[in-house]
């Protein structure tokens, strides 16, 4: 069940905020805690064992962490690093068993057979939120849960279960035992959700559509700046459907009484490669910093051991991705380019004009969006290829034909990539205007719904994850 489907908007969710606001404040969790499960089970009702095993596992773990850490650390540490261990091999089986058996059957290395089982949807997500739970207890930055069902409710919470933002225990640990409810955060949430949707319904699924058809072309037929739009389509599509993602994820806890971290700040204003990944999916930035980056000691350790730390992180970013070639291979030129960065690139683009830092950081963001886009490498060198005229050709009649179509497109796209509407300039922030957004949000509804209603295209990028 996707957040754009019209069973999610006029079914599932309606009913789920009736029956929350009903009950008493001391069931909320146990009423979040089974329509998560719910939801979860609706796409994949075998996978929600599994769910429901990591949850209580990882909450024994917890308690005897918790029970433990004070009088005993080597004990604790023990508990610690058998849940880690735990939740790394859940993770590996479902998603990285199939690429090391078949990696090593290329070798000739036959002992481990592909076993072609689903992904569980999600997995990536919860899994490092469930670790971040017995880390942090570990370290003294949290008390454990007592309540098997409050604990569930936070690893499950339907919002962010998916596609994130990436919740740490520690965020919300108090909003479980008690958060505010009133119309004021209601409201809230529901333009935050609608910013969401409507960047899901009418941008990023509209800019993929048109990245599939590019990218659907013989090479032949891939002039160099058709190729550019498709990747442009493709840079908007990603980032309008995880951030879409993350506003309706946001919105709605805000509706349930939670207040998430936001996940994205305007990445595409970026002026360098490093400002980017502090704006883009900051909930996994800030976890691999503070869970792997930091522990192998950061920066602290002399600039060689810095290297080697980024080197790793990235390594490790781009295979928590998926498990392909092309990941890990976009994971490692992030790692080298911010290296590049930190030893000389940084200094000149702080010197030189903005623009040349924003023509830059986009450069390599679209190309490497190109290879995340593409499991098959050589696809997406060939394609690379076509941006950069292998065609023979810099523009022919289908270029011409996707500029003219898709322009308004486009242009709404950067508009909206920009962070126009939270300056104060913005005119519906001014006090006279506020009676046009509650307008704006139903009128936002009903158009979202036409389009999904006839749509035909409505993928979530980041489910596969």
């Amino acid at each position: 069940m996707v957040f754009s489907s019209l069973t999610f908007l006029y079914a599932y969710f309606p009913i789920v905020m009736a029956v929350y606001f009903l009950v008493p404040m001391k069931w909320r969790n146990l009423v979040l805690l089974v329509v998560s499960l719910f939801f979860y089970g609706w796409g994949e009702p075998v996978y929600v064992l599994i769910m429901i095993a990591s949850i209580i596992i990882n909450w024994l773990f917890g308690n005897a962490i918790g029970a433990s850490r004070d009088n005993d650390r080597p004990k604790a540490k023990r508990y610690l690093v058998l849940c880690i261990v735990f939740n790394l091999l859940l993770l590996g089986f479902f998603k990285y068993y199939d690429f090391l058996a078949e990696n090593l059957n290329h070798l000739g290395l036959y002992f481990l057979h592909p076993l072609r089982l689903g992904l569980p949807i999600g997995i990536s997500f919860y899994t490092f939120q469930t670790m971040s739970y017995p880390i942090d207890l570990y370290r003294f930055d949290t008390d454990p849960q007592k309540s098997l069902v409050s604990f569930g409710a936070y690893v499950c919470m339907f919002p962010q279960l998916i596609a994130g933002p990436i919740v740490r225990y520690t965020d919300i640990a108090k909003q479980l035992n008690q958060r505010t409810l009133n119309l004021e955060k209601t409201y809230e949430g529901i333009q935050r959700f609608m910013i969401g949707l409507s960047k899901k319904v009418l941008l990023a699924n509209n800019a993929g559509q048109v990245y599939e058809q590019i990218a659907a072309l013989p090479l032949s037929q891939q002039s160099a700046l058709t190729a550019w739009i498709g990747a442009i389509c493709y840079t908007f599509q990603i980032y309008f459907d995880f951030s879409g993602y993350s506003d309706m994820a946001i919105g709605m806890g805000k509706m349930l009484g939670f207040d998430f971290l936001e996940n994205f700040n305007y990445p595409y204003i970026s002026k360098s490669v490093t400002e980017f990944w502090r704006r883009w999916h900051m909930s996994l930035s800030f976890w691999f910093r503070d869970y792997v980056y930091i522990p192998l000691g950061g920066n602290r350790r002399g600039f060689p051991r810095q290297i080697m730390n980024i080197l790793i992180v990235w390594l490790l970013t781009g295979f928590w991705h998926g498990a392909s070639w092309n990941f890990v291979l976009w994971g490692v030129i992030y790692g080298l380019v911010l290296i590049m960065e930190k030893l000389f690139l940084l200094k000149h683009l702080d010197s030189a004009p903005n623009w040349v830092g924003h023509v830059y950081t986009m450069f390599i963001v679209i190309l490497n969006w190109m290879i995340f886009a593409n499991t098959d490498i050589a696809r997406a060198f060939s394609y690379i290829a076509s941006m950069f005229g292998s065609s023979g050709q810099l523009a022919n009649g289908l270029t011409l034909y996707y500029l003219r179509d898709n322009l308004v497109l486009l242009i709404a796209c950067t508009l909206a990539s920009l962070p126009i509407a939270s300056s104060a300039h913005n005119p519906l922030h001014h006090r006279s205007m506020q009676g046009l957004i509650p307008v704006l949000t139903v009128l936002g509804l009903v158009v979202c719904t036409a389009f999904i209603v006839d749509a035909s295209y409505n993928p979530f990028l980041y489910f596969r994850f």
